[in-house]
């Protein structure tokens, strides 16, 4: 038992901190898909996520998600690391609150991204604070802390819903309410397209996500379970690897050019359709979700730009909120044990849907209320003339390549 529950807590420790990382491709992609004369403030937001997210989810938002059961609703059990929801026989208390931290710090950080260069830095703090403390842990007590999503049967094993699509139709309220950047649009609703200032940092920001996700799937099984482990190793890297290339190529077909930033793209829309039901798919099940969610993922942020013209810069929007949402629903297809293409009814895809439907619309409803009341009491976006120069300017009074000379 003492060797157990030692080899546990060392696997655990090692998928957090690979979680962690992963904190470290979302700034990548989110400084290398936007303008240069940003980049310092998105580190600064990127950075201080983990630090505000950390401790409000220690503060505040563990005990509403793994405290008692309060009504399938909540969870209320004291403040900061109680015992209420940990699963002890397996795992000490502070390796869970850790591993679930890092989790909730990532959720934040979708929103960074869709509201890049005009959003005024304080008001993403408090947001961050908001959803960290709040928001964030009471889906997740719905899902994980035994609420009523979990009594109904909704699978969702380790975040599409409850981490991505959470994020996703946050960021779909924040970016509505923000306002498109300076330029982005013309007065007859033209979409110009706004140059990424470094595909590199971008794609290396994106091989530190995927590499990222492999503690982020496999470290929710909670112990270290070899034969659990390994098949949710080989279905996160098959969905990945599928959606790059099926994006890669519809691409190339659509345009007769490979679209580099579809392509990273499509990598992580893969992985988020796929980490709900990554225990539950077998290999070519990984491999179809990571296809449909790349090609939808496409279509969403054609649809955001040049239909609801909702300026996204990085598209959070569709890779994580419409690819959350839909590789939650394709568990109902696709999961060996009750998926319909495995002899099981429509019962579990109706659970899948209304589960991913009641979070979204919390999730847009809850931001939508603070970014308004941001709106018309703080000002949530930048003066006009700091945004031309630039958030790092303006807010921080750097370059982030004053050493480069650029």
């Amino acid at each position: 038992m003492e060797l157990t529950l030692a080899i546990n807590t060392v696997w655990i420790v090692v998928s957090a901190a690979l979680v962690f990382i992963m904190h470290a491709g979302f700034a990548c992609v989110e400084a290398g898909f936007t303008q240069s004369k940003n980049t310092a403030n998105i580190i600064m937001k990127n950075f201080m996520t983990i630090a505000i997210g950390t401790i409000a989810y220690y503060a505040i938002g563990y005990s509403l998600m793994f405290g008692n059961d309060v009504a399938g609703l909540v969870g209320w059990n004291g403040f900061g690391i109680n015992p209420g929801g940990s699963p002890a026989d397996t795992l000490p208390l502070e390796v869970f609150w850790f591993f679930q931290a890092v989790f909730a710090a990532t959720c934040a950080t979708i929103v960074s991204g869709a509201v890049a260069e005009r959003t005024k830095f304080n008001i993403y703090l408090f947001f961050c604070l908001f959803i960290c403390s709040t928001i964030y842990p009471v889906t997740g007590h719905w899902i994980w802390g035994d609420g009523w999503l979990a009594q109904m049967g909704f699978h969702d094993f380790a975040g599409s819903t409850a981490v991505h699509a959470m994020g996703g139709f946050s960021a779909l309220a924040a970016a509505k309410i923000v306002g498109a950047r300076a330029g982005k649009y013309t007065h007859k609703k033209k979409s110009n397209t706004i140059p990424a200032h470094s595909i590199p940092l971008g794609a290396l920001g994106v091989l530190l996500l995927w590499f990222g996700w492999f503690g982020f799937n496999c470290g929710s099984t909670l112990a270290a379970d070899p034969t659990a482990i390994g098949i949710i190793a080989v279905n996160t890297v098959l969905a990945g690897a599928a959606a790059a290339l099926s994006a890669m190529l519809f691409t190339y077909i659509r345009n007769k050019k490979s679209d580099v930033g579809m392509t990273l793209n499509g990598c992580l829309a893969g992985l988020v359709g796929v980490t709900a039901g990554c225990d539950a798919v077998s290999a070519n099940g990984a491999i179809a979700i990571g296809i449909i969610c790349s090609i939808v993922m496409i279509y969403a942020c054609e649809a955001i730009d040049k239909k609801l013209f909702i300026d996204d810069p990085v598209g959070a929007i569709s890779v994580h909120g419409v690819c959350g949402g839909l590789g939650t629903i394709l568990v109902g297809i696709f999961a060996i044990d009750g998926g319909l293409l495995y002899g099981g009814n429509w019962s579990l895809i109706g659970i899948q849907a209304l589960g991913v439907l009641v979070c979204a619309l919390l999730a847009f409803s809850s931001s939508a209320l603070f970014f308004y009341i941001a709106k018309v009491t703080f000002k949530v976006r930048v003066h006009r003339r700091e945004e031309v120069l630039g958030l790092d300017e303006a807010e921080h009074g750097i370059s982030a390549y004053d050493m480069l000379g650029l």
